[in-house]
């Protein structure tokens, strides 16, 4: 135990985090709770994505799931107006099978992954390796083309959608 690093530690806490916050938005009842243990959930795999040295992907991650996808998640469950006198009674043998089929689920997860060996994560290349800057000198210097390319592509589904949209003036 005394041979574990710092980046040991938070990988493990950040694990135990992320799983707990995960089985909470499915154990818990209110849908609003589950939606925030959700975000709570993608702070953590941030701070995996951190751990591996990607602090890109872990901005881009927080800011896309936790932001905007989840505060869409949060207007729809609003919307809905979800209650109890509303939802659907589940009976006792759906619940049954539900819990048979993932158990069965959860058997099959551990024999297939009972056999493998485990992940030696070692890091080869450089230690900036995650970093915006590298992803730009790549992006920019030996993607140019085809980054350019999509933009185009991106505003002409842009223009074509506006152009759907907008009402005809008679």
């Amino acid at each position: 135990m005394l041979g574990y690093t710092i980046t040991q530690w938070l990988f493990g806490i950040l694990s135990f985090l992320a799983i707990m916050f995960a089985l909470m938005v499915v154990f818990t009842r209110n849908p609003i709770n589950s939606v925030l243990y959700l975000v709570l959930t993608f702070f953590c795999i941030a701070g995996h994505y951190l751990l591996l040295n990607a602090q890109f992907l872990a901005v881009v991650h927080i800011v896309v799931y936790a932001g905007a996808i989840m505060v869409l998640f949060l207007f729809v469950i609003m919307l809905m107006n979800l209650n109890q006198d509303t939802e659907p009674q589940k009976t006792v043998i759906s619940k049954v099978v539900a819990a048979i089929a993932g158990g069965l689920l959860l058997f099959v997860m551990v024999g297939a992954l009972r056999g493998s060996e485990q992940l030696q994560i070692k890091q080869y290349g450089h230690s900036d390796i995650g970093l915006v800057k590298n992803l730009g000198n790549v992006l920019f210097h030996d993607f140019l083309f085809p980054f350019e390319i999509a933009s185009v592509l991106l505003l002409a589904a842009m223009v074509g959608a506006i152009m759907i949209g907008k009402k005809e003036i008679k």
